[in-house]
């Protein structure tokens, strides 16, 4: 099903590169640009998401006047025209409509196009009076009993504005062979304070307007607003997006003596996601299931709405059965859905491991630097309790339920821990590899968020291979993890096999940094093993 692009004939012929507006990281470049201009604005880009076999959400946001700036809660009421074509000229429109927007909404503006063909290119635009936005590229599923020989999903997560620059966005948007890109939460981060670029607003965003004016900032962002302008993508969220280490009722990073409410604050960060993404849901839930022919299924989850508060990482309760990180609800929908599933595989986002982690025996200078790229206190731990094994329970359970039903094709896709990983998933982990694996995963790095190197400031792979090295040695599972560097994955899937490539950026702090390839690994059919791979799909390698 992948397109393959001319990357320029698409840009040009897109408008993506006029559409695009590079900013320093400040959200009033809005009223600037109208200023300048004397008329409203896109300046927030255009995007997609969410594909279905005969339909794809549309995504943008407009400044109608100068005072309509995100988070303001200002401006007018307006009426603002979308059209989806077969052609960038939209000589042959297929869909159009309008959507009423104002401050109620931030002035964002979501729109489904329905009734489309599967497995088909479209080109998409916004209008306002003669104002018109840049055109954006989309790609809807494949109907769902096709038999497909063939998806790339580019693959996300960790992107935090003063940690660097998002030059591993620019990568996938000039790739020209993306059927989507997945996003496995923290898209935004909630932390104020300066870096390399300094947030907006500068403090730690607490109520609806800033959250508004930070996904402004991060829709400002030049690579973003490319790589959504040219392929969908299909986001989860993980805690940053409301504050760290989000639980159901709390977070770490939210004190309710000087910052208000917890559910007032949580319910103000889902209001802003869901008015600046292009994500479908229904009401509060973000947790749903899209399909890719015969060949696929993905089951992106929701691992903060629901889950019971985190345990202290030396704490027997990680495997109380009462504790939950999905939700009884969220829980059966999942199992019942990898039961009945007609899809090949079975791709689930998973916005934390799964793979059992025992943290090693270190020394201190090591093992500090460690702890806190995992997010545990300076006392440590035997586990990492805001990941699946802080709720033992839950991931029996569901370990249970593909053992049990000889499930296969399972692949577990990761964001959150800043580093990347690829791991066989054993029913039993002690017992590896008596015990079998029922399930893989793949684990993606960062786009920016800090890592090892980062936190040691020392140079990469000073200290980092000495990790590694322990971390795999007493996690017989784990068969790769680095945990120096940042940028971007590439998933192929075939009904021989998954495959992830991992590509790293040269400099996370230089906006035109280069992205190298570094590694693959596999899984083929049937197996539920992962094996090393000396080559990116498609490359011809073994």
């Amino acid at each position: 099903m992948s397109q393959r692009f001319d990357r320029r004939s698409v840009l040009k012929a897109s408008g993506v590169a006029a559409a695009t507006v590079a900013v320093g990281g400040s959200v009033a470049t809005a009223s600037t640009v109208w200023a300048e201009s004397g008329e409203p604005a896109f300046v927030h880009g255009v995007a997609s998401g969410d594909p279905l076999p005969d339909a794809v959400l549309l995504w943008t946001r407009v400044t109608p006047t100068p005072e309509s700036t995100p988070g303001s809660g200002q401006g007018p009421a307006v009426v603002v025209d979308w059209e989806i074509a077969t052609d960038p000229g939209f000589g042959s429109i297929v869909g159009k409509g309008s959507v009423a927007t104002g401050p109620e909404h931030d002035h964002t503006v979501k729109a489904d196009a329905t009734g489309l063909a599967p497995a088909t290119t479209y080109y998409y635009r916004f209008r306002l009076g003669d104002i018109v936005s840049g055109v954006g590229i989309t790609r809807t599923a494949p109907a769902n009993d096709a038999a497909i020989s063939h998806l790339r999903f580019g693959v996300v997560s960790c992107s935090n504005v003063p940690q660097g620059h998002f030059a591993a966005y620019r990568y996938l948007a000039e790739r020209g062979d993306l059927d989507a890109v997945l996003h496995l939460g923290d898209y935004i981060y909630e932390g104020g304070g300066g870096g390399v670029r300094p947030h907006v607003p500068a403090h730690e965003i607490i109520t609806l307007a800033d959250y508004r004016q930070r996904h402004a900032q991060y829709k400002t962002d030049e690579h973003l607003q490319r790589l959504h302008a040219i392929v969908p993508m299909i986001a989860t969220w993980d805690d940053h997006e409301v504050a760290n280490d989000a639980w159901s009722g709390g977070a770490e990073n939210h004190q309710p003596d000087t910052e208000g409410d917890y559910a007032a604050r949580k319910a103000a960060a889902h209001q802003a996601y869901f008015e600046w993404m292009p994500v479908r849901s229904e009401a509060d839930k973000i947790y749903r299931r899209l399909r890719f022919g015969l060949l696929a299924e993905l089951n992106m989850l929701d691992l903060r709405s629901y889950r019971s508060q985190q345990a202290k990482p030396y704490d027997d309760d990680v495997d109380d059965p009462n504790r939950t990180i999905t939700g009884p609800e969220q829980m059966a929908w999942l199992r019942d859905g990898l039961v009945g599933s007609g899809a090949q595989w079975k791709l689930v986002g998973n916005s934390v491991m799964i793979s059992p982690v025992l943290i090693p025996p270190l020394p201190k200078d090591l093992l500090g630097p460690l702890l806190k790229l995992l997010g545990l206190p300076e006392e440590g731990g035997v586990v990492n309790p805001d990941q699946w094994d802080g709720y033992t329970a839950d991931r029996g359970r569901l370990l249970d339920t593909l053992a049990d039903n000889g499930i296969r094709d399972t692949v577990f896709l990761t964001g959150d821990i800043h580093s990347s990983w690829a791991c066989d998933i054993p029913r039993d982990a002690g017992s590896y590899p008596t015990s079998p694996s029922v399930a893989v995963e793949f684990v993606a790095t960062s786009v920016t968020s800090d890592n090892i190197d980062d936190i040691t400031g020392l140079p990469p792979r000073t200290v980092g291979p000495i990790i590694e090295a322990a971390l795999t040695g007493l996690n017989r599972h784990i068969k790769w993890v680095e945990v120096d560097s940042h940028g971007a994955c590439v998933l192929d899937v075939t009904p021989a096999a998954v495959q992830m490539d991992w590509y790293f950026l040269a400099n996370k702090e230089d906006p035109a940094s280069t992205l190298s390839y570094a590694r693959s690994y596999r899984v083929r059919a049937g197996t539920q093993k992962i094996q090393r791979v000396g080559s990116p799909a498609g490359s011809g390698g073994a």
